[in-house]
């Protein structure tokens, strides 16, 4: 199915070697969900043969994305075939809102998650796929209580000391299961042979991100934010330690010199300490694409960034065109509380 009445939307702005199905639909993103729908509007019906609309249209042809403008107001739809790539945990907990919206928009969504893991995949309304792990449930619980007990008890301690040490054996196992995915032939094959628009995933284990690079896929990046300053570096955006503080620092932008002199040290520190934390995903990763990889290598490739951050409470840095803030994403709108009646 092509384009229907109306007309495809592919804006002029949109920067070179950034993929333009990946622009709107993170735009869509931001304009659907951030809000819900548009304020003090009623949904509207728009005439598109063969396609049916809520608040948006629905295109229900796997091969082919569609852009639809409404006559009395400019407003982006589109529907797409997605793989995406979760993080287990509490970072599923936000993407899944936006992947249960995708499906109710009409996107056609596919899950690649590993077959032991805490909350992924627990919805009839997702197609998932599996592939084996080297660690079973009992485990995975039992490296985290000891990951949890060693450190969160502690108030003050460094990043290094943090996730460096013996107990972080739960990262070492959590990076390894991108090996397991690739090692796997038919869901290899599955990926390769199911034309997916773009692959939406959660950055920080850098999984989906090889998925991304190794199939030659746009991707959508979800994310609060990164360790490592890698969005700022990865997509040349300045965020120099004279000016901006590193994280947990609790420094004001306007720093003395002596705040200064420790921003710097932790800069350095966070360097280090990104250079061993992330040291088996980008083995992994060189391992899956055959040859040598840097977190650069993988982040820069993003095609678009959805920050669940709003650039007015961070410090004044600048952005590029391809990042979309949609913070608030994840907030649920209040309900009235109930009438107390008074005896």
């Amino acid at each position: 199915m092509g384009p229907v009445e109306g007309k495809c939307k592919y804006e002029e702005d949109i920067p070179s070697g950034v993929n333009k199905y990946s622009v709107e639909f993170g735009r869509q993103i931001q304009r659907f969900l951030q809000v819900g729908s548009r304020p003090n509007s009623e949904p509207k019906q728009l005439d598109c043969p063969g396609l049916q609309f809520s608040n948006g249209c629905h295109n229900f042809d796997r091969l082919s994305s569609v852009v639809c403008v409404s006559p009395a107001d400019i407003w982006l739809c589109e529907a797409g075939k997605l793989l995406v790539v979760p993080m287990d945990g509490s970072h599923w907990f936000t993407m899944r809102l936006v992947v249960e919206q995708l499906i109710q928009r009409g996107h056609e969504l596919v899950l690649i998650i590993p077959e032991v893991s805490w909350q992924l995949g627990k919805s009839s309304n997702f197609t998932v796929k599996t592939y084996s792990t080297a660690y079973n449930l009992e485990e995975l619980n039992q490296m985290f209580k000891t990951f949890s007990d060693s450190h969160w008890n502690i108030r003050q301690q460094s990043l290094l000391t943090m996730f460096l040490d013996s107990s972080s054996d739960v990262f070492e196992h959590l990076f390894l299961h991108c090996k397991n995915l690739f090692s796997d032939p038919k869901l290899v094959e599955y990926i390769k042979e199911s034309s997916f628009d773009a692959v939406f995933l959660d950055p920080f284990d850098m999984c989906g991100l090889i998925v991304a690079k190794y199939f030659s896929l746009p991707s959508v990046v979800f994310t609060r934010g990164l360790f490592c300053h890698f969005l700022e570096e990865s997509t040349q955006c300045p965020s120099p330690p004279s000016y901006v503080p590193r994280i947990f620092l609790g420094f004001p932008d306007a720093m003395s010199f002596r705040e200064r002199v420790w921003n710097h040290i932790s800069h350095l520190e966070e360097h280090l300490f990104c250079h061993y934390f992330f040291k088996t995903p980008l083995e992994v990763a060189s391992e899956i694409l055959q040859t040598a990889v840097t977190p650069y290598d993988l982040y820069s490739h993003t095609s678009i960034w959805l920050l669940r951050a709003d650039f007015v409470f961070d410090y004044p840095k600048p952005v590029m065109p391809n990042m979309v803030f949609i913070g608030g994403i994840n907030c649920q709108e209040g309900k009235p509380l109930p009438k107390a009646e008074c005896p």
